[in-house]
């Protein structure tokens, strides 16, 4: 089978990149540790040893300082393993770029969807659990998947051990490899390994590997040795000099190190230990280049800028000093519009940006952007992952870039940036739906008129589009909500990822996402005032709550929908109006679905009594079935003689010939039921008449079953028959008689 890859963060870096650490097309150094943690692998647990083996797997700990080649030690072990789980390998990252920790119920729904995946491919699909599922429903179906597999969790950026707890599977074929800064206390018979930095052979040979094709850290031994301890042998450092001196060819591994050596170790904000120095303005060499980076890339962009906070972080994490000494050297070589670039990268959702995200962030053509994006790869600032043009800021530049952008730019630009990409990916998103549409549709016809660098070729370029820039997309989401200041492009953007997800997905396997982003726009219609949107989301909420089989907080959503739409106070016209039918008419089906029929009855009740102030023919004949359905189960004969009268009348006012024949069907029934047999006879001769077709209405005039007439017959079929023909009472379709 196939490796399984799910990122929360991102999709899965590509064989060889480069993540903080090794090198591109292998791992240098690190043997030591490989063979440490292929025995922990192997080797018997404590409590095996003391004759009791524990049902949870085993779990191994990569513990590490970001930018150590902690992550590319894990993905190394996971290649070297995988033949040991043939059930594949499945990849999460359990937090954010910005330190954020990844709630465990988007981390096992990730799983679960990635399992699901691999089961359909091998012909067993996986049921996924219902949208609005909790943590521990979801952990519990999580370790139920994984029960009788073997597989390997490659769990990266672990925040806390209580992280792990949900995802840990009962089974013991399978392994866990968390990669955490620190211990994971409280984890069971965990097998910690410890990084450091890497040894000086392997420090230089890293170098080496960077520094291009030029002899110079071979000519000059010594002064490479000395740049590797100056870098503490740390592989996101080293490949970061690696890059400068691949960019300026002329330089001395003895100039960069001096220029190394002269530079701050510290960031904005106290992310490194000592006071912040300036950054020496004369770090650059004469004539050095960057590999490709276009000389006028956004030449239109401002410089930099006064000291701007871009939005609050869940945290400041430390970077380590010879890390930071790296950026500076790079950054402060680039050219000024390439460095504001660079800096805006840190605004990339989840940590991800491709052609379209750098183009809007900076305002430059998608060309440039693509180009400069491929060049940053080449000096260590960016990897690669396993989308072709999309790449993943490493996750230990990730605060260190936010904290030069806060210093450097201002709120209004930072803020500028982020609505630019806001409104980039939702005409993407509309054009990614588009796709999935019939050709001539209103929606293709509409995306037509888009730029061609907007527009998706099909629906299966659509498609690819669409998975793995979805966690970012989420990331964007979020981002927009957090700000406050952006509501009008978040809404956009997630009625057009709905859309699309909708689209792509079909409503049931896109549900879960959907109630994500329903509860993520709840804030921004509250403080917006915006209640007939409120209304519609909470009506939507409570349709997946009960669909899910969780029908008491479906009857808090469908009350939440009715108190916003009383309190738009008609400013949304028949849409308001609408809401709140609607949330009265679904308060009585939970209600019903819950056996109170008593209680269903008067939500019905209340409906209907609105339905007849609007003139609604159709769904006033409706909820007279309902409400005589409530009734029948009741065992109210009267009750409910009166009901299935009124909802035939109704439809013979449609003019609906087949509704109206269903209607006698039922009053027959409950006349039965009441004891009246000829009256039942009588009644269900009268619909077998109505019933066939041709049938000579009353009236003189003729209509046919199950075709409408004009005015409001052209509304019956979706509103009446259709409920009408699947089955107007459950006690019918149980086959048993409601006791009284």
């Amino acid at each position: 089978m196939t490796d399984q890859a799910v990122h929360t963060g991102g999709p899965a870096p590509s064989a060889g990149a480069v993540d903080g650490g090794g090198a591109a097309g292998g791992l240098l150094g690190r043997r030591r540790e490989l063979d440490r943690l292929r025995a922990d692998a192997g080797r018997a647990g404590l409590d095996a040893l003391s004759g009791s083996p524990s049902a949870r797997c085993r779990v191994l700990l990569i513990a590490g300082r970001p930018g150590s080649g902690r992550t590319a030690l894990a993905e190394e072990f996971a290649r070297q393993a995988a033949a040991d789980y043939p059930d594949g390998i499945l990849r999460a990252r359990l937090s954010d770029p910005d330190g954020t920790p990844v709630p465990t119920e988007r981390t096992a729904r990730d799983l679960l969807r990635a399992l699901a995946a691999a089961r359909g491919t091998a012909g067993e699909p996986l049921a996924a659990p219902p949208a609005g599922a909790g943590d521990v429903e979801l952990a519990e179906a999580l370790r139920a998947a994984l029960a009788d597999r073997r597989a390997l969790l490659l769990l990266d950026d672990v925040a806390a051990p209580e992280q792990l707890h949900g995802l840990l599977p009962d089974g013991r074929g399978c392994l866990v490899l968390a990669v955490s800064r620190g211990p994971l206390t409280g984890i069971p018979d965990v097998r910690p390994c410890t990084l450091e930095g890497l040894g000086t052979e392997a420090a230089v040979a890293l170098l080496e590997k960077r520094a291009g094709d030029t002899p110079r850290v071979t000519v000059d031994p010594r002064a490479a040795e000395s740049l590797a301890e100056a870098c503490g042998g740390r592989p996101a450092a080293l490949v970061l000099v690696g890059g400068w001196l691949a960019a300026h060819p002329t330089a001395s591994v003895a100039e960069a190190a001096r220029r190394f050596g002269a530079l701050p170790d510290d960031l904005p904000g106290g992310a490194a230990d000592d006071a912040h120095a300036p950054e020496d303005a004369s770090g650059r060499v004469p004539g050095g280049h960057f590999g490709g980076l276009p000389g006028g890339l956004p030449s239109g962009l401002p410089g930099p800028a006064r000291a701007a906070v871009p939005g609050p972080r869940a945290r400041s994490a430390a970077v380590s000093r010879p890390l930071v000494r790296a950026f500076h050297l790079v950054h402060g070589s680039l050219p000024p519009s390439a460095a504001r670039f660079l800096r805006l990268l840190a605004l990339a959702p989840a940590g991800l940006a491709d052609a379209h995200t750098a183009s809007a962030l900076t305002g430059c053509r998608a060309d440039e952007a693509a180009a400069t994006l491929e060049a940053f790869t080449g000096l260590g600032l960016l990897r690669t992952t396993a989308t072709p043009g999309l790449y993943a800021v490493p996750g230990c530049l990730a605060p260190v870039l936010t904290a030069v952008l806060e210093e450097r730019e201002r709120p209004q630009d930072v803020r500028l940036a982020r609505a630019r990409v806001l409104e980039r990916s939702a005409r993407l998103l509309r054009s990614c739906r588009a796709a999935a549409e019939p050709p001539g549709s209103p929606a293709r016809r509409a995306a037509a008129e888009l730029p061609r660098a907007l527009r998706f070729e099909s629906r299966a370029a659509a498609a690819a589009w669409l998975g793995p820039r979805l966690p970012g997309l989420r990331a964007a989401a979020r981002a927009a909500v957090a700000d406050g200041e952006l509501d009008t492009l978040v809404r956009r953007l997630a009625a057009g990822l709905a859309g699309a997800l909708i689209a792509h997905l079909g409503h049931e396997a896109a549900a879960p996402e959907l109630y994500r982003l329903h509860e993520l726009l709840l804030p921004v219609t509250e403080r917006r005032g915006l209640h007939g949107e409120r209304a519609a989301i909470l009506l939507d909420l409570g349709d997946l709550d009960a669909h899910a089989g969780r029908p008491h907080r479906a009857l808090t959503r469908y009350r939440g929908a009715l108190e916003a739409a009383r309190a738009d106070g008609g400013r949304g016209g028949d849409r308001s109006a609408a809401a709140y039918a609607r949330a009265l008419e679904s308060l009585g089906d939970t209600y019903a679905h819950l056996g109170d029929d008593r209680r269903a009855g008067d939500w019905y009740g209340r409906a209907l009594a609105l339905c007849q102030t609007r003139g609604e023919p159709a769904d006033e004949a409706r909820l007279h079935g309902l409400i005589g359905a409530a009734h029948l189960r009741e065992g109210r004969w009267e009750e409910a003689l009166r009901a299935w009268r009124a909802c035939a009348a109704a439809c013979r006012r449609l003019r609906d010939g087949e509704a109206y024949a269903r209607a006698l069907e039922e009053v027959a029934r409950v006349q039965e039921y009441a004891g009246r047999g000829e009256e039942a006879r009588r009644t269900r001769r009268r619909a077998l008449r109505w019933g066939r077709p041709g049938a000579v209405r009353g009236d003189g005039g003729a209509a046919r079953g199950g075709e409408t007439g004009t005015g409001g017959g052209a509304r019956s079929r979706p509103a009446v028959a259709r409920w009408m023909l699947e089955g107007a009472s459950r006690t019918a379709e149980s086959g048993g008689r409601p006791a009284k």
